[in-house]
């Protein structure tokens, strides 16, 4: 087992069937040694450094009907919000003032958020904020309205491709398709953005050989963000029942990520967090090297409800950043507060650069 995890930290590559292997028969020990390894890893590429982006949780209204997210079309008890583009951008002014030099606006998939109030949007974003960068996380629009908000300084995208199983994503979306899936990130990522992915972990029916086709699929796209966290059910879905991924399983992926894609940067997420009180410190120190801090209105952000007993829904956005600064040094890391760019794209920054002067 030992063998199989130290081939992987000296050449980055396992075959299917070595990672099913090792996956069926980690134990205290090998775990142990996949999480140093990891660290090591990520230590080689990224140092001490922990990214921290401002998150703005812009809208809980979504078309689609993803069996286990609470925001799904067929939640009618969800509460729901949109948030104007003028609060979008007070958002981003107190973020700003609080030292973030990246923004992450995220929401369902919303209709109402036109190409146009979109495009506008990131536009005055980047007149007002030009050293900021901007993510968007909207789901899966044309590659039309794709190019546009690029063409106006969007500068990543987060879609994460939630599972590499096409018979496994048809069950669990069943308003969506498998390869516009997949078509969307080919897009996102020829068009220049710097795209994340990623998958959950615990799934109902997710197989061993699941997680390992997520893990090769990564290694392919190569992107520049990987996202990694449990499953977490929803009441109010019909996966509601089900029973949570666990906090070993997704640390486990996340080093192995890390391993596979050692240039990424990987979040400490929420998700993790709220499955165990020291989630995110555990994943730092397995791998995970970014974190995503609320800068949502107070009144809006338990509205945004993923999953059940989501964490930090009720601190000011001063104090969750002081507080995870706090909780990242006691773990032995650095905050970095700047865009914090993935070492992919920082090798193409001639590319970037121009984007960036283009765009302004």
């Amino acid at each position: 087992m030992k063998q199989l995890i130290h081939k992987l930290f000296c050449r980055g590559k396992l075959s299917r069937d070595e990672i099913v292997y090792l996956l069926g028969r980690l134990d205290g020990e090998t775990r142990q040694e996949l999480y140093r390894l990891a660290h090591r890893k990520r230590s080689e590429k990224y140092g001490d450094k922990v990214y921290m982006r401002g998150l703005i949780e812009f809208s809980s209204f979504c078309k689609q009907d993803c069996l286990y997210c609470g925001l799904r079309a067929g939640n009618k008890a969800a509460e729901r919000y949109r948030l104007k583009p003028a609060e979008i951008l007070d958002c981003c002014r107190e973020g700003y003032d609080l030292g973030y030099r990246t923004f992450v606006l995220q929401s369902g998939e919303d209709a109402w958020y036109t190409e146009e109030i979109l495009v506008r949007l990131v536009r005055d974003i980047k007149a007002e904020f030009p050293d900021a960068a901007i993510t968007l996380s909207i789901g899966e629009r044309d590659e039309r309205t794709y190019r546009s908000l690029f063409d106006a300084g969007a500068d990543r995208f987060l879609l994460r491709h939630e599972t590499a199983s096409r018979n496994l994503y048809q069950s669990l979306h069943p308003t969506m398709s498998f390869d516009n899936r997949r078509k969307c990130l080919s897009v996102l990522q020829s068009i220049g953005y710097q795209i994340g992915a990623g998958f959950m972990v615990g799934l109902p029916g997710q197989t061993l050989e699941d997680l390992a086709d997520d893990l090769l699929y990564l290694q392919d796209l190569h992107p520049d963000m990987i996202g990694i966290g449990p499953f977490i059910p929803h009441s109010r879905t019909p996966l509601g029942g089900a029973e949570a991924g666990t906090i070993d399983d997704t640390l486990a992926m996340v080093a192995l990520a890390r391993l596979m894609v050692p240039d990424a940067l990987i979040p400490a997420t929420t998700a993790l967090g709220s499955l165990d009180a020291s989630g995110r410190e555990k994943a730092l120190k397995v791998g995970a090297n970014v974190v995503m801090p609320n800068l949502s209105p107070l009144a809006v952000r338990k509205k945004y409800a993923l999953y059940n007993n989501k964490i930090c829904t009720g601190d000011e956005s001063a104090a969750c950043r002081h507080c995870l600064e706090l909780r990242i040094n006691s773990a032995g890391f650095s905050v970095d507060m700047g865009r914090g760019d993935s070492l992919k794209s920082l090798r193409m920054k001639p590319l970037t650069a121009f984007h960036s002067t283009s765009t302004q």
